[in-house]
Parts: structure tokens; C-alpha cells; sequence
């Protein structure tokens, strides 16, 4: 689901071109492995690679803790994130094959309150809609509804909410990458099967396949013994932040809620090389070649990768999955990313090849997760060595510097920043979106503070910047990256109607979108 490691790393996705006797050992996927996590900081890592139809290579790395010292293993737990959206869209090919639901289906057919932002795109919103990025939205958009966690909004909110967002492009010409959608999918898969998401993922495809350690959400997990912690990773020190976590009853994890590990995510995996099949001999079908080729079909273009040494002519999302080509082999892969938990899956159903990758700690494990897919990947179409430790290292320090110069400065301004004259009583009140509900401005002592009254993790000192914008800093360890500025609309008092808020950081996660926000005064008090 998050959000950032998508857009960094799906746009550098690059795969090379296949010889079929290519075989790779556990002892070299070891090998693999201790590079990055020696070049990356990183405190745990589980890997699992399939191949020809066996499970070839599944093992943990590091630690699920930093302060217990846990080792991971290939049944401990970590958030898959937007992984999770492949599940979604694997249960609607499920209803699907049972008539009941089609995937031209309109949404309003099956959740006749939902809504978008003008009647024609309202009416015509179909099932695929929702889980291809092209609803003509922005990026992210009404993500802070259930980012950072803790947030009261339900799944009727969000259902409501779309016709309050304003169109960045026409109805599918775009891809803009979505989690609310997907929210709605999840609701869609209640509705006409009977049973929540959680539910119908737990009954219809974790047990078939026997991914008996797997859970649609950290809420259900009783014994949290071998579930990885998130960490936070700055220079070569880590630190342990708090898990995300979302209540099923208000909102579905449709999006990106599930916990597994890389045993029963190799079955996944195998399900999906083998076109729906499983069992020892095959025997059973989760879902048709029809549906598989309906989930890996491209229904939103992207650009792809013009990078010569791969050669790579098309890109595109199907559902829940982003697609491609290497040298003429189809890539099939998604990445996800929670704060302290990323993963990367990727498939290459021209060599029968599956490669998952699962880390608990932000951001180095997007590096590693990168590195280790795409050198496994070279290895087995026995490409010349290529360092992708190196690139992706070399990388993040270059993008990581540049995003540090840009909130250094911004800090620096702060702290130079005359506010002597600066009447703080002009600023506080209630302001209201329309979407989001109500912030509260207020002064404690001679400190202006920002407090969100639905998503209390968004409360923070408010620090003047110039003219009438201020920046909030969030002290939440989860908000990484997340602090804004607020920038006030005033009357002809210099009292302030308005604020619109963005981020300050580069770097910061796509799915705070403070930038969507449209906050108007209320109240005087």
C-alpha cells in the first residue's frame, strides 16, 4: 500500500533476458543477501524463490527485532502491504467465475451510495475501475483518511468521499496510483459474497493454499512471537516504530493489510506461475487461465523502462499487478510499503520463476528488497554481474541528500524567522474539509499547535515560517518525512478563513496528501 517505495523503485524495475538451463543455489541467494544487508541498514530480511514448480530457496535474515534479537525465519510475519492488492483482485476473479459479478459490473450496481466526482464517471465506474489506477484522481488522493493509523473514518466515508476530490486528468488516460479504490473493492467483495474481505481472503484463498500462518490483518494475529517489528533506519542506526494497523470493522484491508511470511507466500507465488492451480498434482483450481490472463493483462499503460541493456518495449498496470517485458519474457510484480515493512514480489512466467522479498525496516529495505530480486533475477538469465547494491545505494544516498537539503533549509528559515510582531490569536480556531473533517488551531502557552479531531496522530507545534505560512511538525516517530507547512488564507483583519497545507520533504509518502486538503474556518473559538 505504501505508497513511496511504489513510485521510486517500480519506475527502475529492470529485468534482462532469459537462458532456460540457469539454475541459482540457496548458497548463492545467501550470498546475494548478506551483500545488501551489509551495504543497506536493515534489520531483518526473508527471502523465498520458486522455480520450475518447487520451492527452491525460502529463508530468514537479520533480526524481527532489534530489541529482542529474534532471528527471522521463513514463517516469521511481515506486512505485505500493497502486496495485499494481488489478493483483492485474485477474490474478485473468484466471484467472478461464480457469476456473481462481472468485472464490467458499475460500482453503483452493488454500492448504490458510492460516489465520484461528476455523474457521468459515477455511473460508468466499473469493478476493473477500481483497481487499475485510472480514475482520472490524483495521486494518493483521501489516503490521510486511514494514514498515518488511528484515524475514526469507516469504509462509508470513503465510499462518500470521491465526490469531494477534484479530477487531475480525464477518466482513465492516467495512471495515479490508488489505495481508496481498492478500499471500495474490498466493500464490493463483502456485498456479493456475504462475508468481509478478511473473511472471504482467509477462507477462499489462504486456506486452499495452505497459508495457515497468513492473516488479513495484524488485528487477528493472537501470537505475534514471529512477527517482524518495523523499524526506522537513519545513517547506519535503527529504531523500532509502531506497527500500522487498521480495525476491519471500519475500514477493510483491501489495500494492503495483510501479514504473511515467504513459506506461504511461495504458494502464492506458485498458484500464479501454475494459472490457478495447486495441490501435489495440480489438482485443484483456485482460478481459470481466463481470470489470470484477465488479472495480467495491461489496462493502464505506463512508460516503460528505456534502459538498452534490457530492452524493454511495454509497461502497464493489470489488476493488482504491474507488468512489462524483459528482452521478450513477461515480468509480472508488485512492490509494498508500510512505515517499518516493504516488500517486493516478482514473477517471471516465462522461466517459471518467483521472487519474494520481505524487510522490516524503512527506507534501506526498499534498497534491499530491489537489489536481491534483480540480482537473483540477472543470475537465472545469466546476465554479465551487474552491482545493483551499488546502484540502488548510490541512489537513495543521492535522492536522501537532495530531500535533507530541502527541509534543512526550510528549518533554517524557522529558526531565523522574526515572529515578535507575529499576533498568534489571528491564527486559531476551526477550520473544516469537506472530506476530512475538522483541525483544531490552538495555543498552548505562546506555542501554536495543529490537531486533526479524526486523525489524533496528526497533532503538532506549529512553527512560523514566513509570511502566513507555518510548519507543523508531527512528533510521531511514524510520520517520517511528514511534516508540512500550513499556509493560511486571511481576511482584511489578518484574520485567518483558510489553510492549504503540503509537504515540506521530497521524500514524503505519497499517501499524505496534505495537499488535497481544503480547510475552511467554522468556528471563532
Amino acid at each position: 500500500m505504501k505508497r513511496f517505495v511504489i513510485i521510486l523503485f517500480a519506475c527502475i524495475t529492470l529485468f534482462a533476458s532469459p537462458k532456460i538451463h540457469a539454475q541459482v543455489s540457496s548458497k548463492q541467494i545467501d550470498a546475494i543477501v548478506k551483500k545488501a544487508m551489509e551495504d543497506f541498514t536493515v534489520a531483518g530480511v526473508a527471502v523465498a524463490v520458486v522455480k520450475d514448480g518447487k520451492i527452491i530457496h525460502q529463508k530468514g535474515y537479520g533480526l524481527k527485532s532489534v530489541d529482542s534479537n529474534g532471528k527471522v525465519n521463513e514463517h516469521t510475519n511481515f506486512g505485505i502491504a500493497s502486496n495485499s492488492k494481488a489478493f483483492t483482485t485474485t477474490a474478485l476473479a473468484i466471484l467472478v467465475e461464480e457469476g456473481k459479478l462481472s468485472w464490467k459490473d458499475k460500482v453503483v450496481e452493488h454500492i448504490p451510495e458510492f460516489t465520484m466526482y461528476n455523474d457521468y464517471v459515477q455511473q460508468n465506474f466499473n469493478i476493473q475501475d477500481l483497481l487499475t489506477h485510472r480514475s482520472g484522481l490524483g495521486l494518493g488522493i483521501g489516503d490521510l483518511m486511514f494514514f498515518p493509523d488511528g484515524a475514526d473514518f469507516t469504509i462509508d466515508d470513503i465510499i462518500a468521499s470521491f465526490q469531494h476530490f477534484q479530477p487531475e486528468s480525464a477518466f482513465r488516460t492516467k495512471f495515479d496510483y490508488d489505495n481508496l479504490l481498492y478500499l471500495v473493492a474490498g466493500e464490493v467483495i463483502a456485498r456479493v459474497s456475504g462475508m468481509p474481505w478478511e473473511q472471504f481472503i482467509k477462507e477462499r484463498i489462504f486456506k486452499p493454499l495452505g497459508m495457515d500462518n497468513s492473516y488479513a490483518s495484524l488485528t487477528y494475529i493472537n501470537d505475534k512471537s514471529n512477527v517482524a517489528s518495523p523499524h526506522i533506519s537513519e545513517g547506519k542506526e535503527l529504531s523500532l516504530t509502531d506497527p500500522e494497523q487498521w480495525d476491519p470493522k471500519k475500514i477493510n484491508g483491501a489495500a494492503g493489510s495483510i501479514y504473511s511470511n515467504v513459506n506461504d507466500i511461495a504458494n502464492w507465488m506458485l498458484v500464479h506461475l501454475n494459472r490457478g492451480k495447486y495441490g501435489k498434482n495440480l489438482e485443484h483450481q483456485l482460478f481459470t487461465e481466463e481470470s489470470q490472463q484477465e488479472m495480467w493483462k495491461i489496462h493502464t499503460v505506463l512508460n516503460p523502462n528505456r534502459n538498452p541493456r534490457y530492452n524493454s518495449h511495454f509497461a502497464g498496470y493489470g489488476l493488482g499487478w504491474r507488468l512489462t517485458d524483459i528482452k521478450g519474457n513477461m515480468s509480472v510484480s508488485h512492490t509494498g510499503g508500510l512505515i517499518g515493512m516493504l516488500s517486493k514480489t516478482t514473477m517471471i512466467p516465462d522461466l517459471d520463476l518467483g521472487i519474494i522479498v520481505l524487510t522490516n525496516t524503512w527506507m534501506d529495505g526498499a534498497g534491499v528488497f530491489s537489489a536481491v530480486s534483480q540480482t537473483i533475477v540477472d543470475r537465472y538469465l545469466e546476465l554479465d554481474d551487474f552491482d545493483w547494491v551499488r546502484f540502488y545505494s548510490e541512489r537513495m544516498q543521492q535522492k536522501g541528500g537532495e530531500a535533507e537539503e530541502v527541509v534543512k533549509k526550510v528549518w533554517e528559515t524557522v529558526e531565523s524567522a522574526n515572529s515578535e510582531n507575529l499576533d498568534l490569536k489571528n491564527y486559531i480556531g476551526i477550520y473544516e474539509d469537506v472530506w476530512f473533517g475538522k483541525v483544531e488551531i490552538y495555543l498552548e502557552g505562546n506555542q501554536l499547535w495543529f490537531k486533526s479531531h479524526r486523525s489524533p496522530k496528526l497533532k503538532g507545534p506549529m512553527h512560523f515560517y514566513k509570511a502566513n505560512t507555518f510548519v507543523v511538525k508531527w512528533p510521531d516517530s511514524g510520520l517520517v518525512d511528514a511534516d508540512a507547512f500550513a499556509m493560511f488564507g486571511l481576511d482584511e483583519e489578518g484574520k485567518g478563513q483558510a489553510i492549504k497545507m503540503k509537504g515540506i520533504s521530497p521524500a514524503i509518502d505519497f499517501s499524505f496528501d496534505f495537499q488535497d486538503l481544503n480547510l475552511k474556518r467554522v468556528n471563532d473559538d
